[in-house]
């Protein structure tokens, strides 16, 4: 007897009910690995103490008329919309957000894809503004984020690129910015400081120095002050 909502991970959610705090979406997944009902992936690894492996997905519960299928973008029961984007290899189910599969990702992203390109060397769909503009880091985005130590390259979070390549969550670019603005890898700037740097010389050279340093300097290995002329 296959196992229904209520009876499984999706436990609590009303017949008819679409989606989660993740994805709106008109099914729920039949996990592979627990044989358990779950609205995404992302509900199901919250719950268990194992991952859900997407590209595993085979089989679908209809939200309206519970029928168990093959994973598909229409109800063969009922024709409810299982989700306005579908992606047969992730097996995304969501409202359309100009989504696109990126074979070289392996992962759907959000688009829309003209928007973005896959640099093959930092093995991730950056922005066009960033084509041949950004520092490539060989598979930046395999490593995880510095700040929060979570997923990069699957995370839902957008992926915020530093001036020196690495790369960080956007939320937690947005954190660091609060305490500091250096990278927390190779601690370059993560901001343009040009224009800062600049206003600091000008505001060294509006400085008059005081008379008795006028004419002295500094002798670097000896860090001792010696008056001009002597």
């Amino acid at each position: 007897m296959a196992a229904t909502a209520r009876e499984d991970g999706a436990s609590g959610q009303e017949r008819g009910q679409r989606g989660c705090e993740h994805y709106d979406r008109g099914c729920l997944l039949k996990a592979p690995c627990c044989d358990k009902l779950y609205t995404c992936r992302l509900c199901h690894d919250n719950n268990e103490d194992h991952q859900l492996d997407r590209f595993k997905v085979k089989e679908v519960q209809c939200i309206n008329c519970e029928k168990i299928q093959h994973a598909q973008q229409t109800c063969e029961e009922c024709s409810t919309l299982f989700g306005e984007y579908y992606c047969d290899i992730c097996h995304l189910f969501d409202k359309d957000k100009k989504q696109y599969h990126c074979e070289n990702c392996g992962i759907c992203r959000i688009g829309p894809k003209e928007d973005f390109f896959h640099c093959l060397k930092c093995n991730l769909c950056l922005a066009m503004n960033l084509q041949g503009r950004h520092k490539c880091i060989e598979n930046v985005s395999r490593q995880n984020c510095p700040i929060c130590l979570e997923d990069i390259h699957t995370s839902r979070v957008v992926a915020h690129v530093l001036p020196c390549g690495h790369l960080l969550h956007r939320t937690c670019y947005e954190e660091m910015l609060k305490e500091g603005y250096r990278c927390p890898l190779c601690m370059h700037s993560a901001l343009d400081m040009t224009r800062y740097w600049r206003q600091l010389d000008d505001e060294v050279a509006q400085t008059p120095m005081p008379s008795e340093y006028q004419n002295m300097t500094v002798d670097g290995s000896t860090y001792v002050f010696h008056s001009k002329g002597i």
